[in-house]
């Protein structure tokens, strides 16, 4: 099913629509196989910028005269092989073009640009035609504004307003595609969400994923400290996690304890307990998490927030396997396997001083190194289609996925809060887009938006060769204008792949290449970041 509602927002589709506007003062339609309109000119509000299509709208049975014109474009598309004909209108004199919306060979709607006075069928004034709008129920005041706002179109205009409508039902057509295949594309990637791409809890396709992958097989079975190194929300945890259920002690605990989110004296009580009567509110004994964890793994997040006098406790235990708990006087032993996290450049820290070189050289035996999300774009995809789909199920919701241009502000954007920054974004995607299927890029948090738009500031006037549509010039210009828009658009759409784009274009390839050279789409390589 075409997803009407992005169509609007399709770059070329409004380009289209502001031509045709401008050179032939006509509305631009477009309804499904069944004959409803899509383009929005029935909903509540809209108020048309044609005067004779707005007048007609605002008629009692306005809409129903448009149904009826459309339900014979249908009838007639269904029951033809014709790609495009031009139609007589409820009114006299009153003509629209029409195109058809082809998918896959089979006739998916139409588009039509209405409403049309043609030259070399005019012989009888407008009279005719306000005498019928009074008659449905105008103002013949109105109706005479309506009439004097229709332009006469000549053979020569009649030609060009049929190829730019037809170039319209073309590009809804491809659009369309491009979505399907996209879809296609994530189903495949779910069915491959196997070992390929994961890691216990860990997803992504990309090199340095493999790369961490690859090093966390190597040390599956070793007893050594593991250091992970990696910025916030990279999954650091889920990393931690790999190693303790890949290895040895998977049958045994595994505890985490985020170092940062206790003061030292709390910290202290946390992993090594503390005996009765110690301080102030210690009642009874406590365990702390080294002695909980005996025989399995203990993760300590963000150790670079720990101060030097904990630093050297913590230096004890990896040493020789004892702490003393807070307010005790005898030590205990633990058998623990130490994974160690940070967000911090420790190597700095040592430098001024803030962390002990004998305390990371102990937990510093194997270093996994995370890449942030920016570094493995190529991931994102993967990420989107995993979290929407756990998402979804979660909430009983129906499966939805990204449009294409929703999907590409993703990837323009820099993901500072990394997976868990996407993964909190998708959950608000899922809840905002309610029962919709297909999530448009309008639906984004504001700072992902504002963040790609600040990024973007001026790039429309630098990209190179791209002089965009002129609709003020000559019809040679603006055509010229157009062909420039849609190569461009369709170079960025088919990863510049020249072959694929002339054969969706219908010209040869050293055409193509031709008009690829002069107008220097290929500069645009830079600009879009697609090089």
């Amino acid at each position: 099913m075409i997803n009407w509602k992005e169509i609007k927002g399709l770059h070329v589709i409004a380009k289209l629509d502001e031509i045709i506007a401008k050179w032939f003062n006509v509305e631009l339609f477009w309804a499904d196989e069944h004959g409803h309109i899509k383009s929005g000119q029935f909903e509540q509000g809209y108020n048309s910028k044609n005067v004779f299509a707005n007048v007609q709208l605002k008629m009692s049975y306005g809409g129903e005269y448009f149904d009826q014109d459309v339900e014979k474009m249908c009838t007639q598309f269904k029951e033809s092989n014709k790609e495009f004909f031009v139609y007589d209108s409820f009114f006299p004199n009153i003509k629209g073009f029409a195109a058809k919306i082809n998918i896959d060979g089979e006739f998916k709607g139409l588009v039509f640009a209405y409403p049309i006075v043609l030259d070399s069928t005019m012989s009888d004034g407008f009279d005719k035609i306000v005498q019928k709008m009074v008659e449905c129920g105008a103002k013949l005041e109105d109706a005479k504004n309506a009439v004097t706002h229709l332009k006469r179109v000549s053979d020569k205009e009649h030609e060009y307003l049929q190829e730019l409508v037809s170039l319209v039902s073309e590009e809804i057509g491809t659009f369309h595609q491009e979505i399907s295949k996209r879809e296609d594309r994530i189903h495949e990637l779910n069915s491959e969400l196997g070992e390929k791409y994961r890691y216990h809890s860990m997803i992504g396709k990309s090199k340095k994923m493999q790369q961490v992958y690859r090093l966390l097989e190597k040390i599956s079975t070793s007893e050594s400290s593991v250091f992970i190194q990696g910025e916030n929300g990279t999954g650091k945890e889920l990393v931690a996690k790999a190693i303790h259920y890949y290895s040895p002690r998977k049958d045994n605990i595994f505890l985490a304890v985020n170092c940062s989110a206790f003061n030292d004296n709390l910290l202290e009580s946390e992993l090594f307990g503390h005996v009765k009567g110690s301080f102030t509110g210690a009642i009874k004994d406590k365990k702390g998490v080294f002695e909980q964890a005996h025989g399995g793994t203990l993760f300590l997040d963000e150790i670079g927030d720990t101060s030097l006098s904990m630093q050297v406790k913590l230096l004890r235990v990896l040493q020789d396997g004892t702490y003393i708990p807070v307010g005790g006087v005898a030590p205990k032993k633990c058998d623990v396997r130490i994974v160690c996290a940070t967000n911090k450049n420790i190597k700095e820290m040592m430098s001024k001083g803030e962390f002990r070189e004998d305390l990371f050289y102990r937990i510093n035996v194997i270093n996994v190194g995370l890449p942030s999300l920016k570094e493995r774009k190529e991931d994102i995809p993967v990420l989107v289609d995993h979290f929407m789909q756990k998402r979804c199920e979660e909430s009983g919701l129906p499966p939805k996925v990204l449009s294409k241009k929703c999907l590409e502000k993703m990837l323009d954007y820099n993901w500072p809060g990394n997976v868990r920054e996407l993964e909190n974004e998708i959950e608000r995607l899922v809840v905002l887009a309610g029962d919709d299927k297909i999530i448009s890029p309008d639906q984004l948090s504001p700072r992902i938006t504002d963040s790609i738009d600040a990024a973007n500031g001026g790039r429309a006037s630098s990209g190179g060769g791209y002089k965009g549509l002129n609709t003020n010039g000559t019809m040679k210009d603006a055509m010229e204008g157009l062909e420039i828009l849609m190569i461009g658009e369709g170079l960025k759409r088919t990863g510049f792949n020249k072959s694929k784009l002339a054969k969706e274009l219908d010209i040869s390839r050293a055409s193509l290449i031709m008009k690829v050279e002069k107008y220097e789409l290929d500069k645009r390589k830079k600009a879009v970041g697609e090089e």
